[in-house]
């Protein structure tokens, strides 16, 4: 059993989660893709053939296109000959009943008339009757022709002269004698008497007809071992494009009795585990800050996860092309909520590893990592809606223009061209617009925040802004010059600005609770003369906790939450803990009430707040602004800070933190118009 009780413990317990969460991810993909062997070269028809010279290794038959077959199928149902079982039962039942019922003759017409209705319906029922629903069949076509099944015995007999029992009604009253009288006959409802004597044969039809298709050959011919199939170079035609699919099919099929199927999962799986291993390789290594969080994990395997998937279903499927699919949305997801690094080395494992399902893998591949590049390059910082509409734009030009290089460079003319498949990169371009709206799920479900979202909140104009601005005006500013200074540096040492600045904007919304207590706020009253050290201490301190309940009540995202809480770190409010020593020397001074709860920054972006903070609130008390005034404050309170141990939680380094001291230097400088002390003229 293994116990995390040292200092490596967080160390192995994340290698153990990552490890298992790589062997899911590696086992969802392979159980989805397809391990049908029918294609192990790459052609179509009209196109040259590109590998070298192809012989037969055994005996194939050339089976017969699935359209040819359908052709032959359609033409044997249309000349099939169905079986019609005569019921000699009905004439006899319904002639017995026109005789009992008229057997003293019919009212105003002659005795004789009786014998000859009655047969005439025995001519009717001779020649077949049937029902009109099996009519429509049968006339279909002016020659069919039906089995009438009598005892054992069949006759063959035209459809046109079988009728149904309306036309066998009409058919009474041919009969001239008969017709002549017609208006009395109608009065003997003479239709009750004629009824369907021709019974389809279901089942003798259908299995008549299930004999006839089996005969039907599925093969045209056969290529013998060691006949020459294709050469480099020779056009695939439509004869030889049939020889090559007949050969495939015939491969695949003597492969599954060779255990082709477990040889190409293991294949897969191999493929795909190198392919995985390497991202989370790369994780470890270079995004040590991703790798040691599980929503930032789970966010880079889910993406990679779903897009093989997808392509799998599809191809194993035949659901339209795997290029609708819009790749590139996973890459402008890891770039908007991560870097363009990271972006790019996950969509080229994805990339890589849905390639095993496709057919036209080079193809594939290099249209979509231009898709990607654009994609990325197109997204450097997104702020607002136009730049996923101009994204899309560019993916789609890309993947036409990709794609037409590759076919101008195997097609021999240019009516060879599949211009279908611009259609799908237009689909593929409108699918992509839906990524802006599926940021918000994206934020939702794994606790992340999009530049845009970091827009919105900086919008001063929002409740908890706004009414900063007008209980705590002096705050409000202060926070706005924080977020200035903050953005600057850390555009310049390459850190999150937008991050920086919405920061700033909120890390001291707490003091919305008591404003008059924080000097900005003051008018020349400072209510901390009344109060006790302690007191003003607690008052001051609180103000971290009471942003981080407003922070609640407005739904701020965590990674704000965290830097309302560290932008003080773990400090001393040194002041009232100062001035308390000093009033009470003899007393052992306990350093908790003074200090606050913390913790120290754990990233860049909160380390650049910390600096811009506390510089920013010194300044103002400077008793004078010269240069040499203000890059002493700035060297001294960074210094201080690092000598405390405040930044030794995150990723900063000293290039950095030299880089902010300059900037914080020059804009203090900037805002407080310091001048060149001009030299003396000496008389």
């Amino acid at each position: 059993m293994i116990k995390f009780n040292n200092p490596d413990s967080l160390f192995w317990r994340n290698f153990i989660s990552r490890s298992i969460l790589v062997l899911i991810v590696v086992t969802l993909i392979v159980l989805f893709l397809p391990r049908s062997q029918n294609r192990m070269y790459h052609y179509d028809e009209g196109k040259p053939w590109v590998y070298g010279q192809l012989i037969a290794k055994f005996d194939f038959p050339i089976f017969k296109t699935e359209e040819t077959l359908k052709h032959e199928r359609d033409s044997i149902m249309q000349h099939f000959i169905p079986y019609y079982n005569a019921d000699a039962s009905v004439a006899n039942k319904k002639i017995e009943e026109f005789r009992n019922k008229y057997q003293s003759g019919i009212l105003g017409l002659s005795t004789d008339y009786v014998d000859h209705v009655a047969s005439r319906l025995q001519q009717l029922y001779d020649a077949g009757i049937v029902s009109s629903t099996q009519s429509k069949s049968l006339r279909k076509d002016t020659n069919n022709v039906i089995h009438v099944v009598t005892g054992k015995q069949a006759i063959t007999k035209s459809a046109a002269n079988v009728y149904t029992t309306l036309e066998a009604y009409e058919q009474i009253f041919a009969d001239p004698q008969l017709a002549v009288n017609r208006t009395i006959l109608q009065q003997c409802n003479l239709n009750e008497y004629i009824e369907p004597n021709l019974i389809y044969d279901k089942k003798r039809s259908e299995s008549e007809m299930n004999d006839l298709l089996s005969l039907i050959p599925q093969a045209s011919g056969m290529v013998m071992e060691g006949q020459r199939i294709i050469d480099r170079g020779d056009i695939v035609d439509a004869k030889t494009f049939l020889v090559l699919n007949s050969f495939e099919q015939a491969t695949a099929k003597r492969s599954e009795t060779q255990d082709q199927i477990t040889t190409t999962f293991i294949g897969q799986a191999i493929h795909v585990f190198i392919l995985v291993f390497l991202f989370t390789v790369y994780l470890a290594l270079f995004r040590r800050e991703y790798f040691s969080k599980i929503r930032s994990t789970l966010l880079l395997y889910s993406l990679i996860v779903i897009f093989p998937v997808l392509t799998s279903l599809m191809m194993r499927h035949n659901i339209l092309s795997v290029y609708v699919l819009p790749f590139t949305m996973a890459a402008i997801f890891i770039r908007v909520f991560m870097d363009t690094r990271t972006a790019f080395i996950s969509h080229t494992v994805m990339i890589l590893i849905s390639a095993i399902a496709v057919k036209y893998q080079y193809e594939f591949i290099v249209v979509q990592l231009v898709a990607g590049l654009l994609a990325i390059y197109s997204l450097r910082e997104l702020s607002k809606r136009s730049q996923i509409f101009l994204t899309a734009l560019l993916v789609t030009i890309g993947y036409a223009t990709t794609y037409l290089s590759i076919q101008l460079l195997q097609a021999n003319n240019l009516s060879a061209l599949d211009e279908t498949m611009y259609i799908h990169f237009t689909v593929n371009g409108f699918l992509l617009l839906f990524t802006y709206p599926l940021m918000l799920v994206i934020e939702k479900t794994f606790g992340f925040v999009s530049t845009v979202t970091m827009f919105e909140l900086s919008n001063t104009n929002n409740a908890l802004l706004r009414r900063l601005s007008e209980i705590a005006p002096g705050t409000f500013q202060h926070s706005i010059t924080v977020g200035n200074l903050g953005t600057e540096i850390a555009n310049k040492i390459g850190a999150k600005g937008q991050l920086v600045r919405t920061g700033a904007l909120y890390h001291d919304i707490g003091k919305m609770q008591n404003p008059v207590f924080f000097t900005e706020n003051q008018a020349g009253i400072n209510p901390h003369d009344k109060i006790s050290d302690l007191e003003s201490a607690r008052i001051i301190i609180n103000h971290v906790t009471e942003g981080l309940r407003l922070a609640e009540e407005y739904n701020l995202p965590k990674v704000i939450k965290e830097f309302i809480t560290t932008h003080h770190g773990t400090g001393l409010v040194k002041y009232f803990y100062i001035n308390y020593k000093n009033t009470h020397p003899d007393e052992e001074i306990d350093e908790a009430p003074f200090r606050y709860p913390g913790p120290n920054p754990t990233t860049r972006e909160q380390a650049i707040l910390m600096m811009s903070d506390t510089v920013e609130a010194a300044s103002r008390s400077l008793p004078e602004y010269t240069e040499e005034s203000i890059s002493a404050l700035v060297n001294k309170l960074i210094d201080n800070q690092m000598a405390e141990g405040y930044f030794t939680e995150c990723p900063i380094t000293f290039r950095d933190i030299n880089i902010a001291k300059k900037v914080l230097i020059d804009r203090l400088k900037a805002m407080y118009h310091t001048r060149i002390q001009y030299p003396q003229l000496k008389v």
